[in-house]
């Protein structure tokens, strides 16, 4: 099945672009802080949340480069170790952080944790509202006046990606939000983790992860890194608990939306609480290591911009269910497509390249398989929120 060509005109422009220079996504969105570990476009962030300090060499070996949140810190025998670790942090702001010999491993602050959520219970039974977005912003520009130096992380929860969030109490329904809260952080991110969700709403959906992701770009105009939460453990859930696969699915998915930092949450509470779970699951730990080093090996490639309108993607049968999606970028010598299904059905997908290539295999990563590519176009089958990593070349270059 082949689709319907582009005019030559627009196939030039395309190839126009294809061949100029690239720039890096990190290259504007945080070039306010030049001397920030964040801002390198080299430095894809792969980052543990609210993890102790003493494991860090352990999270190091699984490809971990990044500590966000430290309990009760940054406090001086936690940065010492994170030192002697050599692990950067992004922590809450306190008299330690900004003084101890050790803050140079501080790369960023964060804000309280999901401001948009209900903040307790108050003594007359009820949940306390969330933190208003005013308040959030006026804790942002006092942090920034204290320290311009270091971008501000700013988590949100699950009502990003889903309306009826009962979390939110009064503000439960009530996504117009959320443009306000993106605009006290330099980094936003967002937690959801459909895979052990309670809510069979969102239980086992894991296009919410997606979603979440798409808003945050909507919300923020593509101006600000997003960073998304996936989580490796059972969290809340004794009976279920992610599978590699759906880990590597969540982690691809973010970036294929345009998340530029993936944060790992690895604390379970139930049936009983474990902080690192992470590093007592062997399985989940080898698959971990593989998807970060597949990503830190693209880390430059994938902060940079993306090749938008250059792959037409389609299912052969049609649907009006959203599928797969794909994320185009390209080097010197190879070009990328990165297509994930975000939806729970399965189907074969066509994809068809606006731009002029040589026939030949298209290389399926981590996947030790080829698919043949004719006229620009090649097939491949997804199944529910399965993700594919793509490699052609396109180059004559000697590589």
């Amino acid at each position: 099945m082949i689709f319907r060509r582009c005019q030559l005109i627009i196939l030039l422009v395309l190839v126009v672009v294809i061949g100029e220079s690239r720039l890096s996504i990190a290259d504007t969105k945080l070039s306010q802080f030049p001397n920030s570990l964040l801002s390198n476009p080299d430095f894809f962030p792969l980052a543990v949340w609210l993890q102790d300090p003493p494991n860090a060499i352990q999270y190091k070996a699984l490809g971990i480069n990044l500590y966000v949140g430290l309990w009760l810190g940054p406090t001086k025998a936690q940065l010492a170790l994170l030192k002697a670790a050599d692990m950067p942090v992004v922590s809450r702001m306190n008299e330690t952080g900004l003084s101890d010999p050790n803050n140079d491993l501080i790369v960023g602050w964060m804000l309280q944790d999901e401001p948009d959520n209900v903040q307790g219970e108050l003594k007359s039974g009820k949940s306390s509202p969330p933190i208003s977005p005013n308040i959030v912003k006026e804790e942002y520009l006092h942090m920034r006046q204290i320290d311009p130096s270091r971008p501000v992380l700013l988590n949100l929860g699950q009502g990003v990606a889903w309306d009826q969030w009962h979390g939110r109490g009064p503000r439960t329904n009530h996504p117009e939000d959320y443009p306000k809260y993106v605009q006290s952080g330099d980094i936003i991110s967002f937690d959801i983790y459909p895979v052990t969700h309670p809510d069979p709403a969102v239980g086992g959906k894991i296009e919410f992860v997606a979603r979440g992701v798409d808003r945050l770009v909507k919300w923020t105009q593509g101006k600000k890194p997003i960073w998304s939460l996936v989580a490796t453990s059972r969290v809340g859930n004794a009976d279920i608990s992610p599978t590699p696969d759906q880990v590597r699915s969540q982690v691809w998915l973010s970036i294929i939306h345009g998340a530029t930092g993936i944060v790992y949450f690895v604390h379970q509470f139930r049936p009983n609480f474990v902080e690192a779970s992470l590093l007592g699951d062997s399985e989940m730990s080898a698959a971990i290591t593989k998807i970060n080093s597949r990503i830190s090996g693209l880390a430059s490639l994938l902060k940079s911009y993306s090749l938008v309108g250059l792959v037409n993607v389609q299912p052969l049968v049609p649907t009006t269910v959203s599928g797969v999606t794909a994320l185009v970028k390209r080097d010197e010598c190879h070009l990328y497509i990165f297509a994930g299904n975000r939806s729970r059905f399965s189907g074969i997908y066509g994809f068809e390249l606006e731009t002029i290539i040589k026939d030949g295999q298209v290389m399926v990563m981590d996947e030790s398989r080829a698919i043949e590519m004719r006229q620009r176009y090649f097939e491949d089958h997804f199944d529910p929120y399965e993700v594919h990593l793509y490699r052609l070349d396109h180059s004559s270059k000697d590589c």
